[in-house]
Parts: structure tokens; sequence; C-alpha cells
């Protein structure tokens, strides 16, 4: 097959009622375009995004001239080939329209070779405005998107978010968003290989390919090589690949990830090539495992016959134009979740399928990927016509994606089932609930196994087998959205008081750190109820509840700066409390997923990572209570405030865990020390313990009854850590008290600097106090830390790794140094 990339065809846009043809880039989109000629200000920037609402009520046009190239002219077939058309478009080719379409997420192949000539062609494409669409389409519908500021978005097949989000903004685009070429060829064309593992007691991994051609030729044969880091493994002829001593793919902590790169050429009967289909494999079962446990239904996910602790984040789009992401955009943030110990990440329903970049970084990096279906937070229309459109979305995406090592689960929608039960209760309504389970019940689990029977399928997220609906049946089985914290308000001890088999959301929001905030809001506007940063801030309620959180833990802090800091501190606080739970309750529950790794703009957010690619506080403490082996303490009781606010403390118990979800068996020793926060040891042990993979196992309980008649709980924690050959993997301290009450010693902190080379250097801390939640920061200087928000212990000196973007100097890196720990803030 012969193949011409029009993406680097000479590409103008115009806005349809103007006669003034612009440059364009594709892939790309319309914002995009009118950002670079100039004629918007950044989207981003302040307000501005309410200033741009007028284009999604446009009608834009692309049009491409291009020469095609001679030898395609040729082939007996010539086809145009679009991977992604956002969204109502009418395509046109040398004034003859060739189709109109209305998916966003559908390639599509057109023969075109009649309207194709020798010399110059051209290619128009008109973008029908989507506000247009959802006036004329799918009025069956009565149900709408509340994330949608407008509404209806839901009656058209497109990113869902782009129409608005408690967390992003309304960009409503259009324009070619993914490659588009010209695709020639004779007789017949390969369309894709179907390459099914089958895993021998022995250890050997038997391939079995099924070629998908065009026209049908039973006497077509395969020519395969099969090659690893560059070696040929095997090559030969036929149907079947024997590998006897593969080299399987695993999870990011749990093995490595190699990589088999396969090539399969299938040749008709008289020996002529009909083409040739590479991909990258990864030799490995991963599938959902629902067995009946001691617990009820079990919901957890098996590598290679090991049971795995999912360990991630939710994933949204990486920004509001997707079409302008490249691959070190999507490594910045997946590289990130790795470093911080995740295993999966979640592609959340109301964005997009992600691009093959996107899912190559997972392959190499080892994030199992749970993949919905574009479908998100809403009723969809019921009409024949609105199925139509998204089982060839649903069977093209489970072709393209079906082969990646990477994929753990297809899953219908997001929270789609518990919305089908809340609100559809009328019995006028009950058509929609039977379109419901049509769609996720029917039609996507019978388009998955026909297209990929390897992978597991899971109608909704959050979704139980029994169908069941609250907390209290997620204990028992299926996956678990939890918001009782956050939207409800609700204490952050309220994460312990279920045991989940799988939790796939929950969240606390923060403030982005002030350098992220000033690629987007002038000095002047930086209050966080001012106009800028509430447009930056999506949630309605978001600041309110932000420090009513804040304002339970922390005390009331002297600048906006120590406000972003405290918010940060809290949402990694709420986070910690979660995870540390679910981690706890191993095997019990089998994965944490907390809302969510990145942002699609700057804004304030329940990510751990900004837009800018910073590291929230959060993020920090992933690392730290996500690692292999780790140490974790249950603190039963609670602070109470009664009538009067007199406050009283039942918690006066501390049951220490090990936790081990790595892949070998570890020695270690636990140590503990109670402390007083005037520096003074008050007890403290140590104990030798064995971790053991997939296990959580309660190591010791630290009554502090007595202790706690002598010293207030405001003026002690405890230390706790966790070493494996005298290194600590897991460190922590254990709070008696909510931090605003505690009285915490303030001392001077001393930094020396050795620059390892221009662009790294070791930044070594020193304090004579403890300081909590230690956080130090270098400006404007683009850099990636090993460590920050950490615990500094009196006279321990702590060691950070920084890595810069640009080189630097020791002197220009202590000019933009600052710190801050907790009592600093007021």
């Amino acid at each position: 097959m012969l193949r011409q990339d029009l993406s680097r065809a000479s590409w103008s846009f115009r806005d349809c009622s103007s006669q003034k043809w612009l440059p364009a880039q594709v892939p790309g989109c319309v914002h995009l375009d009118l950002r670079r000629a100039d004629l918007i200000p950044d989207p981003f920037f302040g307000t501005n995004e309410l200033d741009l609402q007028w284009i999604e009520e446009r009608d834009w046009e692309y049009r491409a001239k291009f020469t095609v190239d001679a030898s395609l002219l040729e082939e007996e077939m010539l086809e145009l080939v679009a991977d992604g058309l956002d969204t109502v478009a009418t395509v046109k080719l040398n004034g003859k329209v060739v189709a109109r379409t209305e998916n966003m997420f559908t390639p599509f192949r057109w023969n075109v070779k009649k309207l194709l000539r020798p010399g110059q062609n051209e290619l128009l494409i008109e973008f029908g405005s989507a506000m247009k669409y959802l006036r004329t389409h799918h009025h069956g519908n009565v149900y709408r998107e509340f994330n949608d500021p407008v509404g209806n978005s839901n009656r058209i097949r497109k990113e869902q978010c782009q129409f608005g989000w408690d967390w992003g903004p309304r960009f409503v685009t259009a324009g070619v968003w993914r490659p588009i070429s010209l695709q020639a060829w004779s007789a017949n064309r390969v369309d894709n290989v179907v390459v099914e593992q089958r895993h021998a007691d022995d250890g050997s991994v038997s391939l079995a390919l099924t070629p998908e051609l065009e026209r049908a030729d039973s006497e077509a044969t395969c020519h395969w090589s099969l090659r690893l880091d560059g070696a040929t493994v095997d090559a030969g002829e036929g149907t079947a690949i024997v590998v006897k001593k593969p080299q399987l793919w695993w999870p990011s902590g749990q093995g490595e990830q190699p990589l088999y790169d396969l090539q399969v050429e299938v040749r008709d009967a008289a020996g002529h090539r009909i083409g040739v289909w590479r991909r990258r494999i990864g030799l490995r079962t991963l599938t959902l495992d629902q067995s009946q446990d001691e617990w009820g239904t079990a919901f957890r996910f098996l590598v290679n016959g090991r049971p795995v602790f999912a360990k991630g984040a939710n994933w949204i789009p990486a920004h509001s134009f997707v079409a302008g992401l490249k691959r070190a955009d999507y490594e910045r943030d997946l590289r990130s979740a790795v470093e911080a110990n995740m295993n999966m990440v979640r592609v959340w329903g109301g964005g997009i399928y992600e691009s093959e970049d996107f899912y190559d970084l997972c392959d190499e990096l080892g994030l199992m990927v749970w993949q919905d279906f574009a479908f998100a937070c809403t009723l969809y229309p019921v009409d024949d016509e609105f199925r139509e459109l998204f089982a060839p979305e649903a069977k093209a995406q489970i072709r393209r994606l079906r082969h990646r090592a990477s994929l753990a689960l297809w899953c219908g929608n997001n929270e789609i089932w518990m919305l089908n039960r809340e609100t559809v209760t009328d019995d006028s309504k009950l058509e929609i609930r039977t379109a419901y389970e049509k769609i996720f019940h029917e039609l996507l689990p019978e388009i998955v196994a026909e297209n990929d029977p390897v992978t597991s399928y899971w109608p909704s997220s959050p979704w139980r087998p029994e169908g069941a609906h609250g907390h209290a049946p997620g204990e028992i089985s299926g996956d678990s959205h939890f918001w009782d914290v956050w939207h409800s308000r609700k204490p952050i001890k309220s994460y312990e008081l279920w045991k989940f088999r799988f939790v796939s959301e929950f969240g606390m929001q923060s403030y982005s750190s002030p350098a992220t905030n000033a690629t987007f809001c002038p000095p002047d506007d930086t209050n966080v109820f001012g106009p800028v940063m509430e447009n930056h801030q999506k949630n309605a309620a978001g600041n309110q509840i932000i420090l009513d959180y804040v304002s339970r833990q922390y005390r009331f802090p002297k600048s906006q700066d120590d406000l972003i800091y405290l918010s940060q501190l809290n949402q990694a606080r709420c986070m910690q409390m979660g995870v540390e739970h679910y981690r706890r309750l191993m095997p019990r529950c089998m994965g944490s997923l907390y809302w969510q790794l990145n942002d699609t703009w700057p804004v304030a957010s329940w990510s751990s990572l900004e837009h800018t690619g910073r590291w929230k506080a959060l993020h920090h403490a992933a690392r730290r209570f996500y690692a292999p082996a780790l140490v974790t303490a249950h603190v039963p009781g609670d602070e109470e405030v009664s009538i009067g606010n007199y406050r009283r403390s039942t918690m006066d118990t501390v049951h220490l865990y090990t936790v081990c979800d790595a892949p070998r068996r570890m020695a270690a020793v636990l140590q503990w020390a109670i402390m007083h926060i005037d520096g003074r040891r008050l007890g403290g042990g140590s104990k030798r313990v064995n971790l053991r993979p997939g296990e959580s196992v309660p190591q010791k309980t630290l009554d502090l009854t007595k202790l706690l008649q002598r010293h207030s709980s405001e003026s002690i924690y405890v230390r706790i850590g966790l070493h494996v050959d005298d290194r600590c993997v897991s460190e922590e301290s254990v709070l008696l008290a909510s931090p605003r009450f505690m009285n915490l010693p303030s001392g001077k902190v001393r930094c020396g600097v050795k620059m390892v080379d221009d662009k790294t250097a070791e930044l070594t801390f020193t304090a004579p106090v403890w300081q909590h939640r230690f956080a130090f920061d270098l400006g404007k200087l683009d850099h990636w830390s090993s460590d920050n928000f950490f615990e500094l212990y009196p006279t321990e000196p702590k060691t950070v790794t920084v890595s810069l973007k640009r080189k630097t100097t020791a002197e220009k890196l202590r000019r933009s140094l600052t710190w801050r720990s907790l009592v600093d803030t007021y």
C-alpha cells in the first residue's frame, strides 16, 4: 500500500462568512490556528475564555491544495483516510461532495480515485458549528449534561468536556484533529491482524495470527518476524509463532516492560505482497478477576496470573486543544505517574480516546490502561440514528487498541449507571432506562466480544453486578466512586468507614502553585475570589469547600501563597488517608485510582500534577503512599467538637501496618518513636518484619493512653519508618491532633547547595527542630526534585536532588531558593 501524508499539504482556513483564507496546521483545530494568526488572545489567560465563545457559533472551512504522487494514481483503489474530523464535517474533493460526518472519534476511509486528477487538487472540509447541530438533532433526549453550562452536549459524538466541566473551560473546537492521508492499493489490502496469545504451563507463549483483509482471501499466507531490542527472535511463515523463552511484560513495579516488534507480511497465492502490518506487542495475560471470595466478588487485575493492586489516578485530556499535544507533553505527565509508583491510569469517558503517543508510552512505562468508552455523566439519546453513530466508533477504537500491552479494561461509561438509576424514576421515561441497558449491557459488550474477546468489559464506573446502589454494596463487589469527602463535605476520616473492593474515583481540590498561576493570572488579580481566579475555578462551590477543609486542619494563613500551600497539604492529607486505608484493606480492596492525575488547563482542581507539569504536594505524597513497601498507621477515633466549641479527642491508639505489593519478599525493620514537638523522645521501639507480596499485615499497636495523661495530644507525634537493607523505604509522622491545634516549633533552616553538573544540584536541608511538611521552591527555575513537602526532623540532614531544565549556577540557584513549613504559614 502506498501512502501520501496530506498533513504536509498547503493548508488554510477561514470563517465561512469571510473570504479571507489564513494559514492552518493539520492536525490541529480552529482555536490553535486563530491563535497562530494572532486573531485571538491566549485562551487560557485571565478571563479570555469568556470572550472567545463566539468561535463555537461559527462555521469553519479548511482547504488543502496538493499534487497527488503519480505512483498512487496507478493503483486500483485510491482512498482518502481521515483519522479524526472534529466533528460535523462536509468533505469535498475538487468540488464534489465525498461524505458528511458527525463523529469526532470515528476514522473514515473513502474511495476518491475518480475525483482525483493529475496536477493540483483541492480538498475542502467544512466544519459546521457544533452548537447549530445541537439545536437541530436528537431532540428526543430530555436529559442534559449539567457540567455543560449551555446544555445538550450529549447529543453529539464529540469530546464532552470541550463544552465545559467542573475542572475545565468551554472551548468547542473544530478542525482536522488527527492525521489525514491518501492511501492507494490494488487487488487487496491488509486492514488489521488479530494476534491471540496463548500462555502455556511450560512458560512458552504461542501467537496465533489472523489477517483481516479488505477482500477475503483464503489462500493468503503470513510471513512474519519477531524482534526484541533490535535482534531477531524468530522469523517464519504461517499463522503460528511459538516463543519458547518469552520475556513477559509487567506493570511498573512488578517487572520489566519488554516490547516485541512484530511484522506480518501478507501475500496472496501467487506470492505477491498484499501488505505489511507492524506493531509492538507485550507478551502477557491481563484479566479482570471476579471470582468469589470470603467478602463477595473480587475486583482485581491479574497480570500473568499474579494479582496486582492497581495504584494510580484518573486521566483527563491533557489540553483543551488536544490536537496540539506532542509525545513530550504526554511523556512528562505519564513519567511523573510512574515516578510516583503508579501502575494504572483510567482514561476517563468524558474526554477522548487518546493518541498513539499516549498508548506507546503506557506500553513502555508499564502503566495499565483502564479505558472508558467516550460516554460520561449524562443519559444519551435513544434513537437508532444516534446508536448507529457510535457503533462504528467503538469498533474502530477497539481494533486500534486491542494489541496494546497496557490495555487492561474496556469500560462502557463514566457514572451513567448510577445516573440512570437515580434520575429515571418516572415510568413514562422507561424507554431511556431500556436504551441504557441496550447500549451498555448489550451492544457495547457484543462489539467488544467480537473485536477483542481477550480484554475484559465492564459496563460502567461505578457498577456492581448485582445492580445494587450505594456504598455498602461496594464492599461486596464492583468498583466505587467515593465523594462523601469533598462533594458531601464529610470528615476525611469518612474514607475509613467503608471497605470497598476497588475505588476508581475519590478526590480533593487544591490550588495550583504561584508559578503556574502566573501563567494565566496578572500579578494584581491573584485573589482567589477575584474574577480571574474564579474563572480558573470551575467547581461552583470549589473555593468554599477548599477553605472549609483547610480550616478544619490548619490555622488561618498569613498570605495567599501560604493558602495555596495549605490547600495542597490538605489535598495530600486527604488522599493519603484514603489510599493508605485502601492499601491496608488489601487483598479485599485491590485498587485505588484517585481523581485526578492531570489538568487540561491551569486551574484549581483535584489534580496532583499542575498544567505546567509541576508536582503538587499530593504527587510527592503519592510517591510515598504508593511505595511498594509501605508503613502506614491507622488511628481510630476522632477529634470531636461539641456545644460551646469544646474539643474532645478519642484518638489514643496507633495501629502500625506494613503493606507490600512488590513482586518479591523482603526482610525489613519497622521502627517507631514517640516524639514531643520540642524534640524529646518519649518512647519507641523496633521490630523485624517479613514483607510478602500482596500482604497487608498489622504489626504493632501503640497504646498511648497513659502517655496522653502526661502530654497533650497536640504536643506529641509518632515517627514511623520502614527500613530495608539499612535504607529507609517508607517514613511518616503520625499526628494525634489537627495541626491547627499544635504549637509547632520554629527554627532556622540551613541549606547547602552542591552542583553535580550545570543542570543538577543536591540540596541538603538541616533544622534544629521538627519542620512538618517542609517545602522548597526555586521560583521561575523549571525543575524536578526527588522529594518535597517532606518531614524535616531535628538535626537530621535531608538531601534532595534537583534536576533543572536549563543550565544554572549555585549562586543563581541560591537566589531563587525559598522554603516554608507549616509553622511558617501563620
